[in-house]
């Protein structure tokens, strides 16, 4: 193995932190740029969806496999061609003319990302072998993709007030371009010959699965819930899951552990972080479209209003030890799906006469739900790995929260999709140019202006607002549901040291704080440091 120096070794963490920067961008700033695509290339709302998700779902899929594909072959080498695809996507989002390029751009990126993702925090044990500093650098590169999403409206905001929407992706180039270079000339190669090999069928089947799921959602409301090809989608989905427990249940070292499925103790958090992923997914595809198109705010001012959404988490990191280890983390869980249903109950009464004022407020309620229940279950959910199990039970919470990021678009999409087309009143206008105005809220202003037609504008607003009372209604329900079941579902609560030698298989005090981020029982125990989501704040 290669040994570089001390100042080197901090220039190679810069290149990780730039790489990680930008994946969190990618996260979230295109959100802020859909009405700009949807009205510069006429995209449809599903159509819409599918930018967003054609990145989560490769990249929720192919996350296990690539950094397995790392840990055989060579981590700097499958990071360096992680970055390189990545790029290529990039590259191909910004010169896209047509809605069909920008979807297969992002799922040029997502393939990318799964690469960068697992093997940017894979290679730290390998530049700092002490302790503290390999503290410091998985802090700084977790930090570094945290930061990413909230700045990345803002980012995006400001550089569609300035440029066109190809920006977004044009602002990935020299950034990944500059990661590559610094990559080549300091990281260090290393491998892990042991590593389990990567499974093509399995690999197949969670691609196949989570998108046919998705396809089915997504379609639904254009073509019916009982349309043979949305029918069959779902099917194909569920059949393709089924296959892929059954397998990696026979399987000696599988990608994913189904048995940590049967733990109680452990599945109960990670349900409970899917769900507050997808919620949170969902509202990021919905709310810059209210606000851009409802309440009439530029791209700048959405990302700046979008900002409520971030503070809850960081808030919550600081409030959520205490309180867990008063109350247990479970009661911090469920009040936090408390608030969640709160907020989004509160939400669900706006109209399209409400300032920025009101969401503003119901915002910042939902983002302390959404802190004090994802930091909670994300903590318990690892908190309750053995350390044999830490990379399967890291890897497939990881797994877990980005299939719920990519379903959380479609529900919302969907669901918002088919009460605009229901509550559109275009009786009046010929059938052509009413299926054209059904077909979002962007293509009903943009129809409205053609004619010059205010009161068109007027029923697209009441409209979408209407969608996104009943999706918050939605959400509110959920996590109300969810709330008393993971109160009453929770494990006792274990505090002996004879519990946490069981659990952790040595003694508590030497892993105080979780499973190692060097620990090589398990390349995903590294990634699940940061957890950021699609999505999601953390």
């Amino acid at each position: 193995m290669e040994v570089i120096g001390v100042d080197r070794r901090w220039w190679a963490l810069g290149a990780l932190v730039t790489s990680m920067l930008v994946l969190g961008f990618d996260l979230t700033i295109l959100n802020v740029a859909l009405p700009a695509i949807a009205d510069d290339l006429g995209a449809s709302t599903g159509e819409a969806q599918w930018t967003a998700d054609a990145y989560v779902v490769f990249f929720a899929a192919l996350m296990l496999p690539a950094g397995l594909v790392g840990d055989r072959f060579g981590r700097r080498r499958t990071l360096l061609a992680g970055l390189g695809i990545f790029l290529a996507g990039s590259v191909l989002g910004a010169l896209a003319d047509d809605v069909a390029t920008v979807i297969a751009a992002r799922a040029v990126m997502g393939v990318g990302g799964a690469f960068v993702m697992p093997l940017a925090l894979s290679v730290l044990p390998t530049l700092f072998t002490e302790p503290a500093e390999r503290t410091k650098a998985v802090g700084a590169v977790s930090a570094a993709s945290a930061l990413g999403m909230p700045l990345g409206p803002i980012l995006g905001g400001w550089l569609l007030d300035h440029y066109w929407w190809g920006s977004i992706f044009l602002l990935n180039v020299p950034m990944v371009a500059l990661g590559i270079a610094a990559c080549l000339l300091l990281l260090p190669e290393s491998r892990d010959p042991a590593a389990p090999r990567v499974d093509p069928l399995a690999t197949a089947a969670t691609v196949l699965g989570l998108g046919a799921l998705v396809f089915g959602v997504i379609e639904a409301p254009v073509r019916g819930w009982g349309d043979p090809l949305v029918v069959g989608a779902f099917a194909l989905g569920a059949a393709a899951v089924a296959g892929l427990v059954g397998r990696e249940r026979r399987s000696v070292r599988p990608m994913l552990d189904p048995a940590l499925l049967s733990d109680r103790a452990f599945l109960l958090p990670a349900l409970t972080a899917t769900l507050v992923t997808l919620v949170a997914s969902g509202l990021l595809f919905t709310l810059p479209l209210q606000l851009q198109t409802v309440l009439g705010y530029d791209a700048l001012g959405t990302g700046v209003r979008l900002l409520p959404l971030m503070l809850g988490p960081v808030a919550a990191a600081k409030a959520v030890p205490p309180l867990a280890a008063r109350f247990g983390p479970y009661a911090v869980m469920s009040a936090g799906l408390v608030v969640i249903s709160f907020a989004a109950f509160l939400g669900s009464r706006g109209g399209p006469d409400d300032g920025y004022g009101f969401v503003a407020l119901w915002l910042s309620v939902l983002s302390l739900g959404f802190g004090f229940a994802i930091v909670s279950a994300m903590d318990t959910a690892l908190g309750s790995l053995p350390t044999d199990r830490a990379g399967s039970g890291s890897g497939l919470l990881m797994t877990l929260r980005q299939a719920g990021a990519a379903i959380g678009v479609a529900v919302f999409g969907s669901l918002l999709a088919s009460v605009f087309a229901a509550r559109l009143d275009t009786s009046r206008l010929p059938e052509a140019v009413a299926e054209r105005a059904e077909e979002s809220v962007v293509a009903a202003h943009r129809v409205a202006a053609e004619l010059g037609d205010p009161a068109l504008t007027g029923a697209a607003a009441d409209a979408f607002s209407r969608g996104m009372s009943l999706t918050l209604l939605v959400c509110g329900i959920a996590a109300l549901a969810a709330a008393p079941a993971v109160a009453a579902l929770a494990p006792a609560r274990k505090g002996t040291d004879r519990e946490a030698v069981r659990r952790k298989g040595t003694d508590p005090a030497a892993h105080p704080a979780g499973p190692d981020p060097a620990d090589r029982s398990g390349r995903e125990g590294r990634t699940a440091v940061d957890t950021p989501g699609t999505d999601a704040p953390q």
